[in-house]
């Protein structure tokens, strides 16, 4: 009886070793990815069937805000995040003392001026109140197509960090409001102009490509990126999802779905 027991007991201790193996080989193949709802998620989606075929659950958890996606992903809660450009990542990286890195570049977003109360920029008169993003890369982004169009002057025009007190002048007198850029669109009925980024253009309705009074041109060096930590930027799992999100099919996709507004960066 007791080397039936010691048998027995040998038995289930092997069982339950392989079922805790099984199990965290299953767990190690899913990738949560965080991204804001469009178009990040909207792509991410489309990839999500060619990944599970290479063996990948792909989990999307969707943000509104620019901030939570790096933060969890420093912080190991998210696998990796899909939503920002360089610059973006560069400055949250020096404030944070974080050290996210980009796996691969997917998109391209031009970033434009929108209005609801004028037809053409030409109309923008004296004194106009204009809303921009606050964060810094963003917010340099808004000046710089600002000053190529001629409504202001920056002191360098090729600094992707510019700030309102980099204005050398302001012929119009525009009259600026910074907000958190979720928030911009709803700014519209209020203000004679906004300058929001693309993501959240399309989320309220916009079509840059006919709505925009100004737009960056297809050689915007603002490209989307697909962002994850050193630790982790070489995980196969991770070389899939990069290797699908720049493949022929999303690509199509990307050019059919947004028809400019959105531009492939591969």
């Amino acid at each position: 009886m007791n080397k039936l027991l010691v048998a027995l007991a040998a038995l289930l201790a092997l069982a339950g070793c392989s079922s805790s193996n099984s199990s965290s080989s299953g767990d190690s193949q899913k990738l949560v990815v965080a991204a804001t709802a469009v178009p990040h998620a909207e792509i991410l989606k489309q990839v999500k069937p060619l990944l599970a075929k290479e063996g990948v659950d792909l989990e999307i958890k969707v943000f509104a805000d620019y901030v939570q996606p790096n933060t969890q992903v420093a912080e190991k809660a998210i696998d990796l995040n899909y939503f920002q450009t360089k610059p973006y990542l560069d400055e949250f990286n020096r404030q944070r003392g974080t050290h996210l890195t980009i796996v691969t570049g997917v998109h391209i977003e031009p970033f434009g001026a929108y209005s609801r109360k004028l037809k053409s920029i030409d109309q923008l008169p004296e004194g106009a109140s204009v809303t921009l993003p606050n964060d810094p890369s963003n917010n340099s982004r808004a000046l710089l197509l600002l000053a190529r169009h001629g409504l202001i002057t920056l002191k360098d025009p090729n600094n992707e960090l510019s700030t309102q007190k980099d204005i050398t002048a302001n012929p119009k007198n525009l009259k600026f409001r910074e907000l958190e850029a979720a928030m911009l669109p709803r700014t519209l009925d209020e203000v004679d102009l906004a300058l929001i980024n693309t993501n959240y253009a399309l989320a309220a309705g916009l079509n840059p490509t006919r709505d925009a009074l100004l737009i960056e041109g297809k050689d915007s060096p603002y490209v989307n990126y697909l962002v994850g930590r050193p630790d982790n930027k070489d995980d196969p799992r991770v070389q899939k999802l990069a290797k699908a999100l720049t493949s022929p099919e999303v690509k199509a996709f990307i050019e059919q779905k947004y028809q400019g507004a959105v531009l492939p960066a591969f």
